[in-house]
């Protein structure tokens, strides 16, 4: 198991110039992303930034907006469009509102699919993601994030425009599988010992209850989970996907202590435990990685508990 994982990662990180890169991949490069807009015509890149710029109550700079400038062909479906409500924002959304969002966009089951995010911090990969998760498990079967989002595009001097993009509309008919799903139900089996891994994607504070999130009802983290933050993927204060070797470290670890029983990754909302399941999953090979989307926030709102980790 530990030879297998690593080469994956290895293969996966081993990046090919864009004009010889023989396969999809699942993180791409900014070159790479270009060459795929030359080769591949039928390639979607969804933007998931908001619409226009966003500054807090204080007028600092939230995030720009996909207005401000984009890859060209780019369509806009912002991360919330993703997301559960202000109360339980890591809360599946109906395949209703997911059917609208991506005949919007003209994605079908087949179309090849780029997600861009802002990719100012590591922070923000969960955005993108939890996007790939949710297009993979509504049944989209070519995705790939753009490893530095928008950020890394415009730091690699390629263009951007300001014009709208139109496509024609899609009948895709999304339904949410639940292959890389884990439930709530899920959950309370794994805290009772049925074999399956909890990893918790926060930093540090979160898991051993000094800290929690305000839509939380409590702190502390699910019963018996271990600790993978997600910041681990990156190099430090990059937010760009690298992989250090400490992080396939603990990666072959998890792979050996649910020796084939699922990994399921949560965090407070289903952000940064994307991250987690993204490069256990996507990257690193590791199978029957799952995901709980409303993660401690949903958990506590049910009126469920948290111990301290440790």
């Amino acid at each position: 198991m530990f030879t297998r994982l690593l080469a994956l990662v290895a293969l996966t990180f081993a990046v090919a110039p864009p004009a010889v890169a023989s396969e999809w991949r699942k993180l791409v490069e900014p070159e790479e992303l270009a060459a795929l807009i030359e080769s591949t015509p039928d390639l979607r890149i969804l933007d998931i930034r908001p619409p226009e710029t966003v500054k807090d109550k204080a007028g600092k700079l939230v995030s720009e907006g996909f207005a401000d400038g984009h890859i060209a062909g780019a369509v806009n479906t912002p991360y919330g469009a993703y997301r559960g409500p202000k109360e339980n924002p890591g809360a599946l959304i109906s395949d209703a509102a997911l059917t609208e969002t991506l005949q919007a966009a003209g994605v079908t089951a087949e179309t090849p699919v780029v997600v861009a995010y802002r990719g100012a911090t590591d922070s923000d990969f969960g955005a993108a993601a939890r996007v790939y998760w949710t297009l993979k498990s509504a049944g989209v079967s070519q995705i790939a994030i753009l490893n530095g989002g928008q950020k890394a595009w415009e730091a690699a001097g390629l263009p951007v425009t300001t014009e709208p993009t139109t496509v024609a509309r899609s009948a895709f008919e999304a339904r949410i599988a639940d292959d890389w799903l884990a439930t709530r139900d899920d959950v309370r089996a794994a805290e009772g010992g049925d074999g399956a891994v909890l990893v918790d994607a926060r930093p540090e504070e979160f898991f051993r209850g000094l800290k929690k999130h305000d839509a939380a009802q409590e702190a502390g983290t699910l019963f018996g989970a271990l600790n993978l933050v997600h910041s681990s993927w990156f190099a430090p204060s990059s937010p760009r996907v690298t992989a250090p070797e400490s992080a396939l470290e603990r990666a072959r670890a998890l792979a050996a202590e649910a020796n084939g029983d699922a990994i399921v990754s949560f965090c407070n909302t289903g952000h940064w435990a994307a991250t987690n399941w993204f490069a256990l999953s996507e990257l690193a090979g590791v199978e029957n990685v799952k995901l709980y989307p409303e993660s401690v926030v949903g958990w506590t709102r049910a009126g469920l508990p948290l111990s301290p980790g440790g």
